[in-house]
């Protein structure tokens, strides 16, 4: 059963909205206040709006269908439910509505149940993958393997979703204990999607419970080739290399039923449907409120919605004793420094250091909060305790090297900063931002420019649409004297970062320097308006008022986006 959401009020997913939650005194007021919110992906208010509506209108169909779909999105499973009674009086066929009751059917153990609800879809079942599956998993847990598995065979054998289609058929045959085709299909799943962190854990998974622990950590093994600091892999290979038990992920019917809408809401919110993933995925933790994956991917939803508290939220669901864990406290404290509560990021990152073995992750967060603080010697110290914990590093460990280097740099400590800027190229030498910074710190220092040119260009080659590493290239030129190469560049950089104080005031250097003084001045202009940095300020006030000296001076402001 496809989730087909005729809500005009979430079209714009990327705006945030600021919205005050108080109530109006109309239908009206509400109503609208309901739309803006909508417009904004702000659920949450979306529902309280909605509902607000509803006093003054309870009759109404379309209010009542669009509070019991914010509701869904929200995790307000009590009153979705009770709105979803609502809907279906008035609208039988509603398929979300059909699907809350069959999920709810399952959750109470009621399987001939869930099968009556998702017949009354009014889908043509064997077309349908939430249906069909569902169906099948409600088969099962009523005690018909067989017709379940030929449920999930009458599908459509479509290339895309044929792999999600084995898994689940794998699933239900090893709970029937059919192992032997159960391992058939999981791996058929697995080999059609190696990727696939879930399908990979499962299949391993299964092959532990058969004894073959060996096969199992090279399937582990191959994914953290993709995938080398994921906690769920690590946490398996790390249970394995020590002879602790590795448990099936799916034990029962309502944990498959699960997992098939967590499957369903991770697919959807690659193609950009957040509304439709954040019903799945509550959906999937009303089922199994334990999923630590889905609970993640519903806060990465509301991040990619602009909807920071919410995603706080939904880390904190997260259970304690879970592999994702610690990466979803890091993830909720980069999270709670974007709303502009850093003493609380700060001082969950230092709890979740404390309680590590390995405090690479935490560190490194912590040190990224503290570089956004300017606090560069704080963030030094992070970068150097994250290194310390590594031991020998690796290719992925450039940006740690990268990230000290610029807070060295910034702390006038340039030898430090140099050999850091040196040893992330040795450990990945093609990377842009670190050949941009480098490169234009040397021509800042009028040092290695020969090298520091060579960066520029070959960092401009990889990323012609970054504003930053374009200035920096333009910069380059503008301080040997090249103020025609300047101009070219500086014309650009300013096009992709429009809005970027330190690009604009180059960009009137620019200008200055070919005698186009008016443009110049609107350029300072903008910079100051742009709210330049505070050390910076001066230096472009007295440029407005006075222009730049008969001899080019080194302008302030690295454009290196640090």
């Amino acid at each position: 059963m496809a989730i087909g959401l005729a809500c005009p009020a979430f079209a714009e997913a990327d705006k945030a909205s600021g919205l005050d939650r108080t109530t109006a005194n109309t239908l009206s007021g509400n109503y609208l206040a309901a739309l803006v919110a909508g417009l904004s992906s702000d659920t949450s208010a979306a529902a309280q709006f909605y509902a607000e509506s509803l006093k003054f209108d309870p009759h109404s169909a379309d209010l009542a269908e669009r509070a019991f779909v914010t509701m869904l999105a929200e995790g307000n499973m009590t009153e979705a439910v009770r709105m979803a009674q609502t809907v279906s009086r008035k609208n039988p066929n509603n398929g979300i509505v059909q699907l809350i009751m069959a999920v709810g059917a399952i959750r109470d153990g009621q399987f001939n149940t869930a099968k009556s609800a998702l017949k009354r879809s009014g889908s043509k079942q064997n077309s349908d993958l939430t249906a069909s599956l569902l169906t099948a998993w409600s088969l099962a847990g009523a005690g018909n393997s067989k017709k379940a598995l030929e449920t999930i065979e009458k599908m459509p054998d479509d290339p895309a979703t044929r792999p999600f289609r084995n898994l689940h058929a794998g699933l239900i045959a090893k709970l029937a204990g059919n192992t032997d085709e159960a391992l058939i299909l999981i791996k058929s799943a697995y080999e059609s999607d190696r990727n696939s962190v879930v399908t990979a854990d499962i299949y391993a998974r299964s092959l532990v419970a058969l004894g073959k622990a060996d096969e199992a950590k090279s399937v582990y093994q191959e994914i953290a080739k993709v995938l080398p600091r994921h906690p769920l892999i690590r946490d398996a290979l790390d249970r394995l290399e020590n002879g602790k038990p590795l448990e099936d992920r799916i034990k029962n019917e309502k944990q498959g039923a699960a997992e098939v809408l967590f499957g369903l809401g991770s697919a959807v919110t690659r193609d950009g449907d957040e509304l439709s993933s954040l019903i799945y995925l509550r959906l999937a933790t009303w089922l199994q409120p334990d999923h630590a994956s889905a609970n993640v991917a519903i806060a990465e939803t509301y991040e990619r919605m602009k909807q920071l508290d919410s995603a706080v939220s939904a880390y904190e669901k997260v259970q304690s004793d879970s592999p994702l864990r610690i990466s979803a406290d890091i993830q909720r404290a980069l999270d709670l420094e974007q709303l502009g509560r850093s003493d609380e990021a700060i001082a969950l990152l230092k709890q979740t250091n404390a309680r590590l073995v390995d405090h690479t992750e935490p560190l490194i967060a912590l040190g990224n909060i503290y570089r956004s603080k300017k606090a560069f010697a704080e963030a030094a110290e992070a970068y150097s305790g994250a290194l310390k914990s590594i031991g020998a590093p690796n290719q992925g460990h450039w940006s740690i090297y990268y990230s000290r280097g610029i807070a060295y740099e910034r702390l006038k400590r340039w030898p430090d900063a140099e050999a850091d800027f040196r040893k992330a190229l040795e450990l990945s030498p093609e990377q842009p931002l670190v050949l941009n910074y480098l490169g234009y710190s040397w021509i800042e220092q009028n040092s290695n420019l020969d090298e520091a040119f060579r960066m520029l260009r070959r960092a401009v080659e990889q990323r012609p649409a970054d504003g930053y590493i374009v200035d920096s290239l333009g910069w380059a030129f503008y301080r040997l004297g090249q103020y025609d190469n300047a101009l070219q560049l500086m014309e650009k950089a300013v096009q992709l970062k429009a809005a970027d104080p330190t690009v604009n005031d180059h960009l009137g250097d620019v200008y200055w320097r070919l005698g186009r003084k008016l443009e110049a001045k609107f350029q300072w202009n903008h910079a100051r308006d742009l709210g330049a940095e505070p050390e910076e300020m001066p230096k472009i006030l007295d440029k407005i008022a006075n222009g730049l000296p008969d001899e080019p001076v080194a302008s302030g402001g690295a454009s290196n986006g640090g």
